[in-house]
């Protein structure tokens, strides 16, 4: 069976006054129909980038894809003409994006927003796309829904402005939802309550769910598989249990060391990863993580290791030292 979504040595870069920013490297995956993919990292690694690329909102100039392949339900979308593209976006591939202040425009009712995509991708009427929208609002969890439509972002909370994106989301039956970090500014108990949301959707509805985040709790409860980015790299890929369990490239371990674990001694300290991230203007030549590697061999400066498979499972890593790092996080 073809996967959904394959992506093949994709390349952005941004062509700025200070230089070229480097920010997705020639990155390769795929992701099968109803599959929760998780993308994580930390911020400035590429992970969004890569996510707009996908839907070609990359903002030209500065922003270029430069090469590569995205290949999603056998169309290459990076050879499909604008109006094509506008087709698929909202109707085939859908977007959740961080901050649904920003997502959803302020001078129009909420109701509005969610029945124009019904309208124009689904070819509704306005009746009929203001009973879905109602119907949609009442699916991800909006008290008095219909009630609700009439009302603008800024009477709806942080939380329900979420949900509300997520109905917009949802509304043409996407086969592929991409989840930008869409809890960051949310507080705790209402990232939990979008998180079961998403997961609960994705499980009636069948769609796949790419979840980007810096935080691996939420991938750990949401996603089957993931993806570790790092300075625009895919460093780590797998498995999600398996990578937890054996995390086989030194970020990945410092990214895991950095979670509180309930099982752990009080008064233990949480691991942090020295240093900074690369410049994207001034990548260097070996692994970019090896100025703040404590593995790190003459050949990690010199040369990039390129992402293989190791053990019997669908485990990929790029280090050139990741037998050494499975054994000490074991």
């Amino acid at each position: 069976m073809e996967p959904l979504l394959k992506i093949k040595d994709l390349v952005t870069r941004f062509y700025t006054e200070d230089g070229v920013v480097h920010a997705v490297n020639g990155i390769s995956y795929q992701m099968d129909a109803s599959e929760t993919l998780g993308v994580v990292g930390e911020s400035g690694c590429g992970k969004s980038v890569h996510a707009l690329s996908i839907m070609r909102l990359i903002t030209s100039p500065p922003g270029k894809i430069e090469g590569g392949e995205i290949l999603f339900d056998g169309r290459d979308l990076l050879k499909l003409t604008s109006n094509e593209m506008r087709h698929i976006r909202g109707a085939e591939i859908a977007m959740v994006f961080q901050d649904p202040m920003t997502s959803l425009n302020p001078v129009f009712t909420v109701g509005f927003q969610i029945s124009e995509a019904l309208m124009l991708h689904r070819a509704m009427n306005k009746k009929e796309a203001r009973e879905q929208a109602g119907e949609l609002l009442t699916l991800v969890g909006i008290p008095a829904a219909r009630q609700r439509l009439d009302d603008y972002p800024h009477q709806f909370s942080g939380g329900m402005r979420q949900r509300a994106m997520i109905a917009m989301a949802l509304s043409c039956d996407p086969k592929l939802l991409i989840a930008d970090e869409p809890t960051t500014a949310l507080d705790v108990t209402i990232q939990a309550q979008i998180v079961n949301l998403v997961k609960r959707l994705q499980e009636d509805l069948g769609m796949a769910v790419m979840w980007i985040t810096h935080d691996l709790g939420v991938v750990a409860e949401l996603a089957r598989n993931i993806n570790v980015m790092y300075a625009g790299y895919i460093v780590e890929r797998g498995n999600v249990k398996q990578i937890y369990k054996y995390p086989s490239h030194p970020y990945t371990n410092g990214l895991l060391g950095s979670l509180p674990r309930l099982n752990e001694a009080p008064g233990t300290k949480l691991v942090s990863i020295p240093g900074l991230p690369p410049d994207l203007v001034a990548l260097p030549r070996g692994c970019p993580f090896a100025a703040r590697c404590t593995y790190v061999v003459d050949q990690c400066i010199e040369e990039m290791p390129p992402l293989q498979k190791i053990g019997a499972q669908e485990h990929y890593v790029a280090c050139w030292r990741w037998e050494d790092v499975r054994r000490r996080a074991a």
